[in-house]
């Protein structure tokens, strides 16, 4: 569970995203970024109860809160959530992990998948798709998961990709441009002392999803 603090800190910050309201409430920040802290730590080590996560720690994991605002429109200085990336390696490992985002008022969610892929990448998976469907259709097609994860979310083609014939059996995921599926929380949830477990069974989950994207996109040609 999260602390109420930790929200209203959030919320705060979004109403006064600026350098100099930072400094003044800086406390407030360090005891929400260490109660994010303490969270991400407990999933590290219930995660690693049932997937080989290496020596990953907290700091692998979470995401610094200053935006980079350099070729950005939007110059507040701040993120108006707390995040990490949880996997084999962390946040900047570059493969699909599993994306907790901690953000007030219902927006906070639990996250996973294909997102911005390169060219290449993309590829991949289109020629998986075309090979065989079937097992990512397993995966993200029963009922438990599609419970929990009840849409797919990121861009789709208008049409079927260049190369596939318009008639393709599977034309709907070979338009997809990404393929992210997630999981929303309430505040009520977030602060509650089932979180932990909550997203816990939740990455439970997505973890078939996310090994098999691994594998697609980042396994080396001869496996």
């Amino acid at each position: 569970m999260l602390q109420h603090a930790t929200l209203e800190f959030l919320r705060s910050l979004a109403l006064n995203n600026n350098r100099e309201w930072f400094q003044e409430n800086r406390s407030r920040y360090d005891t929400a970024k260490a109660d994010f802290e303490g969270l991400v730590g407990t999933l590290i080590s219930e995660v690693g109860k049932f997937q080989d996560l290496g020596n990953l720690t907290v700091k692998d994991c979470i995401f610094r809160i200053n935006r980079d605002i350099r070729f950005s429109k939007d110059k507040s200085p701040y993120k108006r959530n707390l995040s990490a990336g949880i996997g084999p390696g962390g946040r900047g490992a570059g493969r699909v992990d599993y994306y907790l985002h901690i953000q007030p008022d219902g927006e906070s969610f639990l996250g996973g998948g294909m997102w911005d892929p390169t060219t290449e990448q993309l590829a991949k998976y289109r020629q998986e798709i075309d090979y065989n469907a079937q097992e990512i259709k397993d995966i993200i097609n029963k009922a438990e998961f599609q419970a929990y994860f009840p849409e797919i979310h990121g861009s789709v083609l208008k049409t079927t990709p260049k190369g596939y014939p318009k008639d393709h059996p599977e034309t709907e995921l070979l338009k997809r441009k990404e393929l992210f599926f997630m999981h929303r929380y309430t505040d009520k949830e977030v602060t509650s002392k089932g979180f932990a477990e909550n997203i816990v069974n939740g990455i439970r989950l997505l973890k078939p999803y996310c090994d098999y994207m691994n594998y697609i996109l980042h396994a080396p040609a001869e496996e």
